[in-house]
């Protein structure tokens, strides 16, 4: 792995055209008829062709280069002194649509994390200790990069120490260990918000969280220190509240009662008091009452764990090419099997309360593209 040294342009000064040198006043002379007037004398460039062309050549030049490509991205910003300034933690301006493109990989890690999580590694430094070491802004080593380091910038390059690439490289790392922790605390084999999850998975590896059913103490530091940072690079983040999904009301209800006695977002835990993303909605229903699959599909879970009691997982297919999943939590009763292929109504299991429950009632969650979403918007409550 070479690192790439950044190339100076070398400034071009302006030449002046050499003066001529004082004449004298010459001795009167008898002139000599028909005597040859003097040649003119061969002058250097004048300022309009040293000054003047070359902006005009380079001007036509990107003129020409915009009017191929349709122009610069909307949120493109040079990397000069002034836009540096105005960034989110005085960074380069020019790595937000960096950031912002490459937390489009998934709705868990966001662009203000991937800032923080490079502040917290090199505080934005670019060089590395040694050449087999950690290089570039997100200090990747050499066998990471192999795994995730591409040319993303189309520079003819891959290389952690350029910037788009590394930036490119670190969002798909956190969102490959997004997917692998969703998938932990869909089973019920861990605990905790995903982006703590994600980033303790970083830190210590999916093994030690998976050990530790959440975060692992030697894992809290690092957490700590990098979630300090989130809000001095929040600028960056793009809103999109619906977290780019587009729900129809696809979703048939899972049960005929249809009080929501808690909705999805953030909410302080009712038996641990911890203050966390509420992953589903919860529907109060008597003990026993039936609940049926939202929309055909196969059930790919179906077991007791410890924080949602007895738990059904139904894999949907696709939908615009993305993975649709439903859950079913707390239930009194499971009443189908791993592999089942069942349709929309077909009976999964009864209301219940075990687990982590306050009393019978139905934990439903929506997981698209891997990640938990709003089921409202999915459910066609009205029928």
């Amino acid at each position: 792995m070479s690192d790439e040294s950044a190339v100076e342009t070398p400034a071009y000064e302006t030449v002046a055209a050499p003066e001529a040198p004082a004449r004298e006043t010459p001795a009167p002379v008898t002139p000599v008829p028909e005597a040859p007037a003097p040649r003119p004398r061969r002058r250097g460039p004048g300022p309009f062709t040293l000054l003047v062309l070359p902006g005009l050549v380079t001007l036509t030049t990107v003129a020409g280069f915009l009017a191929l490509t349709g122009g610069l991205p909307d949120d493109w910003s040079p990397g000069d002194s002034a836009a540096q300034d105005a960034a989110p933690g005085g960074v380069d301006a020019s790595y937000g649509p960096w950031l912002r493109k490459s937390a489009d990989a998934c709705t868990v890690v966001t662009p203000s994390a991937l800032a923080a999580q490079i502040d917290q590694l090199t505080g934005w430094s670019n060089a590395g200790a040694t050449t087999s070491g950690p290089q570039g802004i997100a200090a990747f080593t050499a066998a990471d990069w192999k795994t995730w380091g591409k040319d993303d910038d189309g520079n003819g390059r891959s290389s952690p120490s350029d910037p788009a690439d590394a930036i490119m490289a670190l969002g798909r790392q956190d969102c490959a260990l997004a997917q692998q922790v969703t998938d932990l605390r869909t089973d019920g084999t861990v605990n905790g918000e995903l982006v703590d999850l994600t980033l303790a998975a970083y830190a210590v590896g999916t093994d030690a969280v998976t050990k530790a059913g959440g975060v692992p103490a030697s894992a809290q530091t690092y957490l700590g220190e990098v979630k300090a940072l989130f809000a001095t690079y929040e600028a960056f983040d793009r809103e999109d509240a619906s977290g780019g999904v587009l729900a129809d009301a696809i979703l048939a209800p899972p049960v005929t009662t249809l009080t929501i006695t808690s909705p999805y977002g953030s909410r302080q835990h009712p038996l641990t008091g911890v203050t966390k993303l509420h992953t589903g909605v919860d529907f109060g229903a008597p003990q026993g009452a039936q609940v049926s699959a939202a929309r055909a599909g196969t059930v790919v879970f179906a077991a007791m764990t410890s924080a949602y009691g007895n738990r059904i997982v139904v894999d949907h297919g696709t939908i615009e090419g993305k993975r649709l999943q439903t859950t079913y939590s707390h239930l009194f009763a499971i009443d189908v099997t791993v592999g089942q292929t069942v349709q929309t109504g077909t009976p999964l299991g009864r209301v219940g309360s075990t687990g982590l429950s306050t009393g019978p009632h139905l934990h439903f969650e929506v997981i698209y593209d891997g990640s938990y979403s709003d089921p409202q918007p999915w459910l066609a409550l009205n029928g």
